[in-house]
């Protein structure tokens, strides 16, 4: 009696464990089929080029400023060498902290792609899980990501359904 009662509470987990349903999406293929994101990206592009060349700037004259004491240094009191050593430092450290400030973890630049990126990427989380609960999925998986996935059949993947939710698919 025991016996036939564990191979039935057996064979009800297998079934219900093959019951769950699983689907395969590929983001990167939906986020470069989704125009916000590309105007997201380019828009980023920008402003990091516009920030890029502010900081080169500065470097360049800390650089100019450093040749120019080069040239001069057999001419300078002691005072004034310690003058224009300073001020060629002070004008590295202001490029340093305006590439810190644009460029660094929680610097301009990351502030501007959170605002751009995090509609965007909302947007396509809650198609999925609209999708996920319609169909009964227990598990989405990215396959874009670096997930280990060595094969995923076409069947399962769901990336045009999710475009098609956005509003973006053919």
């Amino acid at each position: 009696m025991k016996k036939l009662l564990m191979i039935c509470l057996l064979a009800a987990t297998a079934m219900t464990a093959s019951a769950q349903k699983f689907a395969l999406m590929d983001m990167e293929y939906i986020l470069k089929n989704v125009p916000a994101y590309e105007r997201a990206n380019e828009q980023l592009n920008q402003v990091s080029k516009k920030w890029q060349a502010e900081v080169e700037a500065l470097n360049t004259e800390a650089g100019t400023m450093y040749k120019n004491y080069q040239n001069e240094v057999v001419f300078l009191s002691q005072e004034q060498k310690q003058k224009k050593q300073e001020a060629i430092m002070q004008k590295e450290k202001e490029a340093s902290e305006l590439k810190r400030k644009y460029f660094g973890p929680e610097g301009e630049l990351f502030k501007k792609r959170t605002s751009l990126m995090t509609p965007i990427q909302d947007e396509i989380y809650n198609a999925v899980k609209d999708i996920a609960e319609q169909r009964g999925y227990s598990l989405v998986v990215d396959r874009s990501a670096d997930a280990g996935i060595i094969y995923g059949s076409p069947k399962i993947d769901i990336s045009n359904e999710v475009l098609q939710k956005l509003g973006y698919g053919n």
